[in-house]
């Protein structure tokens, strides 16, 4: 019998960063009660006494009575029935380390854009393999948003991806406002590998920026990366999916050329001269792009997918080779 979501289902919120918190914001304007796993100390300690997160989004004012935040894991997966994962991948583990309560009977919801890195799976694959879970207590939400304009409630979509089209909308109606629109699909693994795509196709743009590239290349550049992006979703799983609709190409649009963008951010700085390390550093928050560049590598070794942008970017990170050579030639190949 197919999973499914109760009507009355409380959301556990995993990840205490800026998306987790514009998503919280986001649940609390439609009045619903949330259990928040928060292991900062200081995080945890200003949302409880002043309904504010201290290290991000600091200025949004969240409605305190309506969250129960903990840094027990076990208590917020526990009193919750669909668990948001919005941290970042390369901590996930680090973060489920002292889980211990099951999940046979909870639905997972990816928030998350990235790989975990080591294991080279997604977010869903992960707990599909990790805790058994089947794809119908599996999903995504996903789309062209940044948590600094979802927080101040600028115009934005984003996309639930489920198997089940009741389970879809149950979520969708929890984070539904009238500035931030639902749309529902079954496309669980082309949107997962778009979210996780469109980070390193933002920080090849951020490296053309970088190098003195101008917005001729950068539009010949996004292009690129938009028909790359395609041929390796749809090669490596076929389905009947239209990849110019907003999770994917607007997406890795809003990656590649907001001032938000960490891994846009990330790409600049090693251009204008950076080492990968020291830029790096220089980043307040995890630029999702360099733990996937090494995990797409890695996983399109299976299927040998032409993908010279994602493949140049590879070779900066992790072969240390010269960004302004790389792109040189990567022109010539586009």
């Amino acid at each position: 019998m197919a999973y499914k979501i109760k009507e009355n289902a409380v959301c556990g919120m995993i990840g205490y960063g800026s998306w987790a918190t514009a998503l919280v914001h986001v649940l609390l304007q439609n009045r619903q009660h949330i259990w928040w796993h928060i292991r900062n100390e200081e995080v945890l300690e200003s949302v409880q006494t002043e309904g504010r997160n201290a290290k991000y989004l600091n200025d949004m004012e969240l409605e305190k009575e309506l969250i129960d935040a903990s840094q027990d894991i076990n208590e917020v997966v526990r009193n919750s029935d669909i668990i948001i994962i919005a941290a970042p991948s390369a901590y996930l583990k680090n973060f489920l380390k002292d889980l211990e309560e099951p999940l046979a009977d909870k639905f997972i919801l990816s928030a998350t854009k990235g790989i975990i890195p080591d294991d080279y799976k997604t977010i869903t694959e992960f707990f599909r393999d990790t805790y058994n879970l089947p794809y119908d207590q599996l999903g995504l939400i996903s789309g062209p948003s940044h948590a600094e304009e979802v927080s101040r409630n600028k115009m934005s979509y984003l996309t639930v991806a489920c198997t089940d089209e009741d389970n879809s909308h149950v979520i969708g109606e929890r984070f539904s406002t009238v500035n931030l629109h639902i749309k529902y699909s079954k496309d669980i693994y082309g949107i997962e590998y778009a979210g996780i795509l469109k980070n390193i196709y933002a920080l090849a743009g951020g490296l053309a920026v970088g190098l003195g590239y101008g917005d001729n290349f950068r539009a010949v550049l996004t292009a690129a990366s938009a028909q790359e992006m395609t041929r390796f979703i749809q090669e490596s799983y076929p389905f009947e999916r239209n990849t110019m609709e907003y999770p994917y190409l607007g997406d890795l649009l809003v990656t590649s050329y907001s001032s938000f963008s960490r891994n846009r951010r990330l790409g600049q700085l090693i251009g204008h001269g950076c080492t990968v390390k020291s830029a790096l550093n220089e980043m307040t928050m995890i630029a999702e792009g360099y733990f996937a560049s090494e995990c797409i590598r890695h996983i399109n070794e299976r299927h040998n997918i032409s993908m010279p942008i994602a493949d140049m970017v590879y070779d900066v990170l992790y072969r240390r080779a010269s960004p302004r050579k790389r792109m040189k030639e990567l022109t010539t190949q586009l």
